[in-house]
Order: C-alpha cells, then structure tokens, then sequence
C-alpha cells in the first residue's frame, strides 16, 4: 500500500508498486470521471520555491479533478522564507493545513529533509540537480503507453546529463527493468554524474558515454533530449559555450529508427527544432499529459482512496 507514504527518490517504489500506479492512471485516463470526487476534503499542500509550469500545473490539475482542493504559493518569495523562516518550520506549519505536500525546492536533499518534519506524504518535485521521481513515473508511462512494455530498450539520454535530475531519477530507474541499454551523450563537462555510473556498474546494467548524437541515433529506441539548464552554471561563458552542444532537426531525425520516440520533460529552448513536432514520434506534449494522469493516480494512492 502506497498510503500515507513519501515519495522521495525512485527507489521509494517497488517496481510492482509503479506498475499498480500505471495501471490506475491508465484507467482514470480511459474511464474519463473515475476517481472523480474521490479526493474531496482532502487538502493538498503546493509548495514550490523554484519555478515551474508542467509539474506544479499538472499536480494542482490532478488534484482538483480528483475533487480536492489545493493550497500553497508558486515561489517562495510570497511565503515567510522571506523573512527567514526555516524549510522545516514552513513544512511543520502547512502540515497542520494539508493531507499531503508536493514541494519543490533549488537544494539537493530538501524533499528528504521535509520529510522528516511532516506529519503528512511528502512528495518530492525536484530538488536541486538531485531527483524528480514523479517526472519518472511520466516518462515510464508514456514509454509503456508508446511500446506497450518498459524492457528491451535502448534508451539515449542527451544533453545535460550532470544536472539533471529528470535524468538523474529514470536513469536509476530504468536499470532495475530488464534488458535496458543506456546510453549517454553529453559534453565531458556535462556528463552523468559518477554516482550514477558507479550504481551501473556494480549492477551489470549496460551503458555508454559518447559526445556524438549522430553516431548513436540509428539505434535508439528511444531519445531523452535535456535542456542545458542556465540556472544550475555558475559561469554564464560556460553555459553560452555548452548551450546548443546539441540540437535536434529534422536532419539528425531522418537518421533514427521509423519507430524511436523523442521524449523531453521540458521546458526546451534550442535544443529541439519546431519542426520535429510535427513528427509522429514527438512525444513531449503526449508526455506532459500522461504526468497529469500519473499523478491523480499517485495523489489518489498516497491520500488513501484506492489501495
């Protein structure tokens, strides 16, 4: 049972457990009102000190269509952080309104430290470079709605592979399925994380590194485009320098599979031409949908209507 449970890092789930959620999520999506109302009462705190749009839109969306009710604030200039408050008192205090609490916070281990103060689910979305678990439930989702099954794939992973915690999360992920081949491809100063290599190789999971997108396309099944993040670089040289390292046109897509789809969890700025989404197998915007789907699934699970 998910009930009354953190959601930290993609580790908290068992893979059994993120294949019940995908199966609820699959039918809240095919049934249209199920789980309507299901949720009313029920209070879900927002708490986001770092800006988003997909996320934060996606967890209130679910929220109210479950017929709960959403309460927070969209950076934490408007909350007392202003004025000096601790991350544990403001998670003490909104745990004293909220059944739950979705936060996002700039620093790596936030989620893990608010959890330890709240008296309800805290569910982590995205802290620092470090993690974002329900944006992998999105990407697993859309991949098993695209391919039917999440194994015997190859999957790249490209651009920034050093802060990116979607990355970060799926890449973990995806190396408890079976028969998962990774592939990384950024530039040396953006590559994956060696605690995250470190885990592969000690698990037998198969994987590469490359500064080539065009030498690896051809045999993905699927692509992971990321954004350079502008707000993780401390130097602005570096990050003009390493911006457009890589850009996917129409070009580099007539090189890939008839049948390879292009996940993003956005935002994007250059790093994907407008014109690939045109391309069936864009799957971005399908993929933003489907987090709305996942998470009514993991809201309604942690909250304790469905079991």
């Amino acid at each position: 049972m998910l009930t009354r449970r953190h959601f930290i890092e993609p580790d908290t789930f068992t893979l059994e457990e993120m294949e019940t959620l995908f199966a609820l999520a699959e039918k809240i999506e095919r049934e249209g009102g199920y789980l309507r109302d299901s949720c009313k009462g029920k209070l879900l705190g927002v708490l986001f000190f770092e800006p988003s749009t997909r996320t934060r839109l996606s967890f209130e969306a679910a929220m109210i269509r479950l017929g709960g009710t959403c309460l927070g604030f969209a950076e934490p200039y408007s909350s007392s952080t202003a004025k000096g408050e601790s991350l544990a008192d403001t998670i003490r205090t909104v745990a004293c309104y909220a059944d739950a609490i979705v936060m996002r916070h700039p620093k790596e281990g936030a989620a893990l430290l608010a959890s330890r103060y709240s008296s309800v689910p805290v569910i982590n979305a995205g802290d620092g470079g470090h993690h974002h678990p329900t944006q992998t439930l999105t990407d697993l989702l859309t991949i098993r709605q695209m391919r039917g099954a999440i194994d015997n794939l190859t999957i790249g992973f490209c651009g920034d592979l050093k802060f990116g915690r979607t990355v970060h999360s799926l890449a973990r992920t995806l190396a408890r399925y079976p028969r998962i081949t990774m592939i990384f491809i950024s530039p040396p100063e953006l590559a994956m994380p060696s605690y995250i290599t470190e885990r592969f190789a000690g698990a037998g999971v198969s994987y590469e590194e490359t500064g080539s997108l065009d030498t690896v396309i051809g045999k993905l099944d699927v692509l992971y485009m990321t954004r350079v993040q502008r707000e993780r670089f401390f130097n602005e040289e570096d990050y003009i320098r390493l911006k457009d390292s890589y850009i996917l046109n129409m070009e580099k897509m007539a090189m890939a599979k008839k049948d390879m789809m292009v996940l993003h969890p956005l935002p994007r700025v250059n790093e994907i031409a407008p014109d690939v989404d045109a391309d069936p197998r864009a799957a971005y915007f399908r993929q933003a949908t489907y987090g709305m789907y996942v998470r009514m699934a993991l809201l309604s699970s942690v909250l304790g209507v469905v079991c």
